[in-house]
C-alpha cells in the first residue's frame, strides 16, 4: 500500500514529507512531488507532516483523486530517470500560500525538460 502525493501539492510543494522519509522515495517535479511506489514503504510519516494534505495511502485516496495512484507512478519514473530524487527539505514554491487553496488540476503539474535539465 505505497503513499500517494494528490492534488493539494500543486504549486506548493512544502518538502517537509521528504525529510521525514526513511528511503527517499519522493521525486521532484518543477511544482510538484510524487512517491515511487516501488520505492515507498509504507511508513506513514509522510502524511502527518504535509501541511496541505496532499498524501494518502492508495487505497485511500478520494475518488476525485484516484487517477493521481498513475500519476505518481509515472512521474516519480520520469523523475527518477531525470535524477531528480529529493532528499532534503527545501522551501516551498515561492507562491505556494497564494495556491494552497486555489483550485488545481493535474493540468497544472509541469515537468522538467529534459533538454534543459542536462
Amino acid at each position: 500500500m505505497p503513499y500517494v502525493v494528490c492534488e493539494p501539492c500543486i504549486n506548493c510543494k512544502y518538502t517537509d514529507c521528504v525529510e521525514v522519509c526513511p528511503v527517499d522515495a519522493f521525486y521532484e517535479g518543477p511544482n510538484f512531488l510524487a512517491i515511487h511506489p516501488d520505492e515507498c514503504i509504507d511508513c506513514n510519516a509522510c502524511v502527518p507532516v504535509c501541511p496541505t494534505e496532499a498524501i494518502y495511502p492508495d487505497d485511500e485516496v478520494p475518488e476525485e483523486w484516484q487517477h493521481y495512484i498513475e500519476w505518481n507512478r509515472y512521474l516519480a519514473e520520469q523523475w527518477k530517470a531525470q535524477g531528480f530524487n529529493i532528499t532534503q527539505k527545501k522551501a516551498p514554491l515561492p507562491e505556494a500560500e497564494a495556491w494552497r487553496n486555489r483550485p488545481k488540476s493535474e493540468r497544472d503539474i509541469l515537468t522538467w525538460d529534459v533538454s534543459e535539465a542536462s
